[in-house]
């Protein structure tokens, strides 16, 4: 079993990941240091964004990355809003680009 990053220590290696590759990503919301979930919101600048949760698949033992809302950029942010009213520990990370860039879909982010 891989020992697990404390979500501080991820969402920092994210942005860091992001700036090297020149895709603009901030956080709008800091969830707990250690244990809180990570939302990454993909904002395209044309609105519309998706919204990416990490899943846990059970019978891979894999952690990966799904969607967890699509569509308009104003209906994504209500369903955020939504999500961080009942979790206040969840962290929020927008990424900004035009070309759909995320990151996520590497294995060592997961």
């Amino acid at each position: 079993m891989t020992p697990r990053l404390t979500s501080e220590i991820w969402v920092a290696a994210y942005l860091t990941r992001c700036r090297l590759a020149d895709i603009p990503a901030f956080v709008v919301a800091r969830g707990d240091h250690t244990a809180g979930a990570v939302l990454v919101k993909l904002n395209t600048l044309d609105g519309r964004a998706c919204c990416y949760h990490r899943s846990f698949d059970i019978m891979s033992g894999e952690r990966q990355w799904i969607v967890h809302v699509e569509g308009l950029e104003a209906d994504v942010d209500i369903s955020v809003t939504k999500q961080r009213s009942f979790d206040s520990d969840l962290w929020v990370i927008e990424v900004e680009d035009r070309q759909g860039r995320h990151l996520l879909d590497d294995p060592s982010l997961a």
